[in-house]
């Protein structure tokens, strides 16, 4: 897969385009992907997605932006796994978001991107204002265009925010469901503070590139990223009872029956069970006696669950 990081950079064979955030990578983009591959292969060209850095909303409105379910990175890597031909992340500020939906559609979509053929959802809008709709882009001389109806699952839209609001509320089950996948974090292990290893539970201090993370909490999970999967526990939040909170989150995460130096590997954690909030213990002693109940409920969750966090995931394969 190549990757473009502006439109002004991309010189693309003939292609059909998508367009979109896709924040998560979820269970409706998956369709979209689909759709996308069916159409190129049927008209003999590539397949391209658009999409933007930052989210238009996080532009708009960053106070009020919601949590990010990917990192770029992640979101590259998923779309890598889907063996995606191009991607085109285009920066969005101030002079990309004033382009009308005529200079979009024939300048970015026509020329800059080659657009052959054209797959957006049923709510597309696009250009200054969000004044551009479908029939507009039904209207090009240069590209054919079609438009993917919502995927629903109970009468419930399938989108970013039905994940997020399920990873808030700690139902980490709807949410692979909703990914088709179990929700992941991923970066790089940076040096912390130790004091994990202190209190006899070393951790990985695994750095965060989200806004601000869609869950909070204690969670049974599976680390990928080194010789073989490993369970253990993850905790992601402010460590209320460390030094008073810190302010920004964090995630830990305690590998099981492991024990070796792992600075700058680049893992991933899946998050398979929610077990409890985070909680301001009244000293460390307390704090521990909570961690290793925390182990043996998610060595038991583990013991029950032995096939839980083995979904059928193409970023393995």
């Amino acid at each position: 897969m190549q990757v473009f990081r502006n439109v002004s950079d991309a010189h693309l064979p003939p292609a059909a385009i998508t367009i979109g955030n896709f924040d998560g990578l979820h269970a409706g983009h998956e369709a979209m992907l689909a759709e996308l591959k069916s159409a190129a292969s049927m008209h003999g060209l590539k397949t391209c997605v658009l999409t933007f850095e930052p989210h238009p909303r996080e532009f708009f409105a960053p106070d009020s932006a919601p949590a990010r379910l990917t990192s770029l990175r992640e979101k590259l890597e998923l779309l890598a796994a889907r063996k995606i031909d191009y991607v085109v992340v285009q920066r969005f500020d101030r002079k990309f978001s004033s382009l009308s939906a005529l200079d979009f559609r024939d300048q970015i979509l026509a020329k800059d991107l080659n657009a052959r053929h054209v797959i957006v959802g049923d709510d597309f809008c696009f250009g200054a204002k969000r004044a551009g709709d479908f029939a507009l882009l039904q209207a090009s001389p240069d590209f054919s265009t079609c438009s993917l109806a919502t995927i629903a699952d109970g009468g419930l839209r399938i989108s970013s925010t039905a994940v997020r609001n399920a990873l808030a509320a700690g139902d980490m089950n709807l949410a692979a469901h909703y990914l088709n996948r179990p929700y992941s974090i991923s970066g790089r292990v940076v040096d912390g503070d130790k004091i994990g290893r202190t209190l006899g539970f070393p951790t990985a201090n695994i750095q965060i590139k989200h806004n601000r993370p869609p869950l909070f909490g204690i969670f049974v999970v599976e680390i990928h990223g080194l010789e073989k999967p490993y369970q253990g526990v993850a905790s992601l939040g402010f460590r209320p009872t460390i030094h008073g909170g810190d302010l920004y989150p964090k995630l830990e995460a305690h590998l099981f029956d492991f024990n070796r130096q792992i600075y700058r590997q680049h893992l991933r954690v899946d998050f398979l069970h929610k077990l409890r909030d985070e909680e301001k213990y009244i000293d460390l002693p307390t704090l521990v006696a909570q961690i290793e109940k925390d182990c043996i409920a998610a060595k038991e969750w583990f013991a029950v669950n032995r096939n839980a966090s083995r979904h059928e995931d193409v970023r393995n394969k």
